[in-house]
């Protein structure tokens, strides 16, 4: 039987308290993710308590004096969930939550696979995120045999001597390999969807950085997309790819999960083949939010880029200017932008064009009618901006790929050719 999405959060508003350690001072930014993430996936904010860790405690992560504390301040309040903003192994979460008086505890890998079930959208997308739920659930059944039977049992389900926990272990191992082949098989199709691009000559620029930077607001500006837009983190999660062009040469977009600081490393490794062949592109724009933490959004995004082994080149990109409070220490060579105001968009543009311009060259090309058929064959391979019929042939601006210029050269315009037509325009 298959497993729907598990969702932690219920269907009624579920309060969620922040238990939050503090290594080495660095909490506060981490803290206002864990709120965002919270809102994103449905909760509520309840409150946090906050804990400095010097000595990391084997069975609970954090002290047993401050596990009491908290035990105490959630007394008599009903429809609370404990969120640990850091990654628990299976038995510090049963632990904390014996801890707390039995309450649900989970953890910020467990939290942002909610939302990633919440937003998954794509056949694909739901498998991916599926295959990422059950991989964690699998090491954490102990104890919640119970509570898992509902996705399976019945007659014919349970071997001899089988118990719930070893029933349960069975089913999702049976479901995960299922999930991983037809994962599998849609890795083939896209693969074959990015050979034909390739083979097309379709140039392909992909939009990449932190989760709600604005990437998918600034698509709808560059393509006039539709493309989903909510302020919240993951509100994007299956990748989108739309054609637009930048002064007559085309080009793909594609827009896709963002990142997040201390993203769990199975999470990346779940979307992974769908990154990979977003960024498998000939230009990936890095787009950051200019009116925040920017520095750590290009690490964070850098990092994860390495992991998958990204060599593409690349602009940064940095969004929401209009919210800046200093240019000034904006990365060089960055261009800025702000995709809600339109403000730096034609700049882009440019920029854009700049990277492609050894790859993709402007060329003025003259075909006389009688060598029409020679030119057809090159034409599917270029891109005609602009096409005059004069009384001998065919005035051409194109751009040509690289690989192709070789090949045009015999229907370039001469010098002599473009005196003779300036003087007829004069004329």
């Amino acid at each position: 039987m298959p497993y729907p999405l598990q969702s932690s959060v219920a269907k009624e508003t579920e309060n969620i308290f922040i238990l939050q350690p503090v290594l080495d001072g660095q909490y506060a930014d981490l803290h206002k993710e864990a709120v965002s993430l919270i809102e994103s996936a449905g909760g509520a904010y309840a409150g946090t308590v906050y804990q400095t860790i010097r000595e990391i405690n084997p069975a609970t992560f954090v002290g047993s004096g401050k596990l009491a504390e908290l035990n105490d301040m959630l007394e008599g309040l009903e429809n609370i969930t404990v969120l640990f903003n850091g990654e628990l192994s299976p038995s510090q979460t049963l632990n904390i939550s014996a801890a707390l008086s039995g309450r649900k505890v989970i953890d910020r890998t467990t939290l942002i696979l909610d939302i990633f079930a919440k937003n998954a959208l794509s056949g694909e997308g739901k498998i991916q995120v599926e295959l990422a739920q059950l991989r964690y659930i699998y090491p954490r059944l102990k104890g919640e045999g119970g509570k898992l039977s509902r996705l399976g049992g019945g007659i014919g389900t349970r071997g001899p001597g089988e118990t719930q926990l070893e029933t349960d272990r069975r089913l999702i191992r049976r479901r995960i390999r299922f999930l991983s082949q037809k994962a599998d098989e849609m890795k083939k199709r896209r693969m074959q969807q990015t050979a034909r691009r390739r083979k097309n000559n379709a140039r392909t620029i992909a939009l990449v950085g932190y989760t709600n930077t604005g990437k998918s607001t600034l698509m709808n500006v560059l393509t006039d997309a539709n493309v989903y837009v909510q302020d919240q983190l993951f509100a994007t999660l299956d990748t989108t790819a739309r054609n637009f062009s930048v002064d007559g040469a085309p080009f793909i977009l594609t827009d896709t999960v963002g990142f997040l600081r201390e993203l769990p490393h199975h999470l990346v490794d779940a979307f992974r083949s769908t990154l990979e062949s977003a960024i498998d592109c000939d230009l990936a724009l890095i787009v950051c939010d200019g009116s925040g933490d920017y520095d750590m959004q290009i690490k964070t995004t850098m990092d994860t880029l390495r992991a998958l082994n990204f060599s593409s080149p690349y602009l940064i990109v940095m969004n929401k200017c209009d919210k800046a409070a200093d240019r000034t220490l904006f990365p060089a060579d960055c261009v800025c932008i702000s995709a809600k105001t339109g403000e730096g968009i034609d700049e882009l543009k440019r920029r854009i064009l700049q990277s492609f311009s050894e790859k993709l060259r402007a060329a003025t090309l003259f075909v006389p009618y009688a060598r029409m058929p020679e030119y057809d064959r090159l034409r599917r391979r270029i891109t005609e901006k602009k096409i005059d019929y004069t009384d001998e042939g065919l005035m051409i601006d194109a751009f040509i790929p690289e690989e192709e210029y070789a090949a045009c050269k015999p229907f370039f315009l001469s010098d002599e050719s473009k005196r003779k037509e300036t003087e007829k325009k004069e004329k």
